[in-house]
C-alpha cells in the first residue's frame, strides 16, 4: 500500500515537487486524497531524512541543495559505490550479473524516456550495491539515497547521455564478471566522476 510519504517522496523524485518548493498540508491532502494528520507525519518524516526543511515565516520547503553540497553528496557516493563494485566483484552471482545485464539492455532501448532511464539506473545501482553482501555499506547507502532525489531532474536527458552511462556500465558489469575487484572499482569512480560533470554542468546551465 502507497503511503502519503511513499507519495511526495516520489513527487519530489520524479520533479512533480521541486527544490523551494512549499509543502501545504490542505493542498496536499486534497491531491492525495487523505486527511492533513497523515499528510503532516510524512512531512516530519521527510523532515526527518533531511529532505525538507521548516523555513521561518514560510513553512515546510524541499530542501535545496547548494554546489559545495551536491560536491559533497558525490563524493560520498563515490565512497560507497567504489567500494560497492570491490566487494560486488567478489561476490556478485552469476544471476545478478545477469540482471545488470539486462537493465543496462533496458536502459539503452528507454533511451527516449528519461524518467524511465532513471528508475532503471536506480535498479542498477542498487543491485551492485545488493551484490556486495553488506548490510552497513547499504544502510549507508540507503540514507544517502535520500539526499540524491534533491538532485532534481536526471540528466539522462540525450540519447548521447544515455550511451555514454550504458558505456560505462558496461565497463562494470564486465569487470564484476571478471571478478575483478580494482578494475570494477574504477570503472565506478569513473563513472562516478562522469556523472558528477554533468550534474555541475546541468546546474550551471540552470543559473
Amino acid at each position: 500500500m502507497t503511503t502519503p510519504y511513499d507519495h511526495l517522496f516520489q513527487a519530489i523524485e520524479q520533479g512533480d515537487l521541486k527544490s523551494g518548493d512549499r509543502l501545504l498540508e490542505t493542498d496536499l491532502a486534497q491531491r492525495f486524497g487523505v486527511s492533513r494528520t497523515p499528510i503532516r507525519e510524512a512531512i516530519r518524516k521527510l523532515e526527518a531524512d533531511g529532505i525538507v526543511v521548516h523555513q521561518p515565516r514560510v513553512g515546510a520547503v524541499v530542501r535545496t541543495l547548494g554546489q559545495q553540497e551536491i560536491v559533497e553528496l558525490y563524493e560520498m557516493r563515490i565512497v560507497l559505490e567504489t567500494t560497492a563494485a570491490a566487494m560486488a566483484a567478489k561476490h556478485a552471482s552469476d544471476a545478478e550479473i545477469r540482471t545488470l545485464t539486462v537493465l543496462n539492455a533496458d536502459m539503452a532501448d528507454a533511451h527516449a524516456d528519461p524518467i524511465k532511464v532513471a528508475q532503471l539506473n536506480r535498479k542498477f545501482h542498487r543491485c551492485i550495491m545488493d551484490a556486495a553482501r553488506n548490510q552497513f555499506l547499504s544502510h549507508s547507502y540507503k540514507a544517502l539515497s535520500h539526499a540524491l532525489i534533491l538532485l532534481g531532474k536526471t540528466t539522462l536527458e540525450t540519447s548521447a547521455r544515455v550511451e555514454t552511462v550504458v558505456q560505462q556500465h558496461t565497463k562494470i558489469i564486465d569487470a564484476l564478471g571478471a571478478g575483478d575487484q580494482d578494475g570494477a572499482s574504477t570503472a565506478m569512480r569513473r563513472h562516478m566522476e562522469t556523472s558528477l560533470d554533468h550534474r555541475l554542468q546541468a546546474l550551471h546551465i540552470a543559473s
